[in-house]
């Protein structure tokens, strides 16, 4: 991949910078601006360069998503131009007409049709806007959508600062040093056995918590009540494998009550499991304080629903301990951010599923397109 230092000449280009502001939103304000904070630097670098910068993004396409409080947000960051018409003639003649180091925000992206379709007539329609393209939204590139693998069809096209970044540190968990611990959360088995699979292969310990930790004690032929589960039952060899961990107490609910229970064969039908024990979280303690290299994506709870204390101990424990430390997912970045603790880790990384699909395969359709 090239790099955004790389773009020569930078002065009066239109460039695009596909970005991720999907960020959380309630009652019209940005609540956690982390995505956004994050691609500031290619934003300055480009500012400073003299470019015209033309930021693309999606939001959860909801009936009426809209970007403005983002474009609200980024007010308060340096000014900016929010362009809310769909018709590109319109948009092309606001971003011509304007000064060179201008910024400006498109409308959700996904408001057109041809973005989740990938159509190459909206890609060829999107790139008539700019110059150069950057991509700069590592969090949405294991999606094959025009705005990600359409638009560097056509354009000149480059890997942003943070882009770069997230490749980088995630890579180095394909030559982790050892003591190695994989703390797997949240749901799907069926979507994440390839990546435990491998993560067997290169880890000391693979820990297996949250609604994938039901699977697990399913298989073991545990009770799991009304537990979140995938359907898919894990294979003996995996849940036998003595690398794998799983939570050796966990907290329930039923009804409005809540409590440990010590021992997971101790679990009744009518209890849902809803977070890790304080005995699974003293063994991953251990575990994580010994190791060299952590790797940590999902939640242990059911964080929604307000069962985070599990969740937020680890990111604790991480922030505690010495080992290098590699976070991400959206629950899991929440729970660092509500703490504060974000700049005593080793990298936090914007991706979700981007981040377990690069884990898993190694590269992204986002990747591919910038090659």
């Amino acid at each position: 991949m090239k790099s955004l230092k790389d773009i020569k000449d930078l002065a009066g280009k239109r460039v695009i910078l596909r970005v991720d502001f999907n960020v959380p939103i309630k009652d019209g304000k940005v609540i956690d601006p982390f995505r956004i904070e994050k691609v500031k630097d290619s934003i300055e670098f480009l500012k400073k360069a003299g470019a015209k910068i033309i930021l693309v993004s999606h939001i959860e396409n909801k009936e009426g998503a809209t970007l403005k409080p983002v474009a609200e947000y980024l007010q308060s960051l340096f000014k900016v131009v929010f362009i809310e018409t769909k018709d590109f003639s319109e948009i092309s003649k606001i971003i011509n007409e304007a000064e060179s180091a201008q910024v400006f925000l498109l409308e959700n992206i996904r408001k057109h049709e041809g973005e989740e379709k990938n159509d190459d007539s909206f890609a060829k329609q999107l790139s008539s806007l700019g110059d150069v393209y950057v991509n700069e939204a590592f969090s949405v590139s294991h999606r094959k959508h025009a705005s990600i693998v359409g638009l560097p069809k056509y354009l000149p096209s480059f890997a942003g600062f943070l882009f770069e970044k997230e490749v980088q540190e995630l890579s180095r968990m394909f030559n982790p040093t050892h003591p190695f611990i994989f703390i797997l959360g949240g749901a799907k088995f069926e979507t994440k056995e390839p990546l435990i699979k491998k993560f067997l292969g290169l880890a000391d310990y693979v820990f297996v918590g949250g609604a994938l930790g039901n699977d697990f004690f399913k298989a073991k032929g545990y009770e799991v009540g009304g537990s979140i589960t995938s359907g898919t039952i894990p294979p003996p060899e995996i849940v036998n494998d003595p690398k794998i961990l799983i939570p050796i107490d966990v907290v329930v609910r039923a009804s409005d009550d809540r409590k440990v229970v010590r021992q997971p064969t101790e679990i009744l039908a009518n209890e849902i499991i809803s977070d890790a024990g304080p005995e699974t979280l003293e063994m991953l303690r251990e575990k994580i304080c010994e190791a060299h290299t952590i790797l940590w994506n999902g939640p242990l709870g059911f964080y929604e629903k307000g069962f985070d204390a599990g969740t937020k101990a680890i990111a604790k424990i991480l922030s505690d301990c010495r080992g290098r430390s590699i976070v991400g997912g959206g629950d899991t970045t929440a729970a660092i951010v509500d703490l504060g603790i974000y700049d005593r880790l080793s990298f936090v990384s914007t991706g979700g599923g981007a981040m377990l699909d690069f884990l898993s395969s190694g590269t992204l359709p986002g990747i591919e397109a910038l090659k």
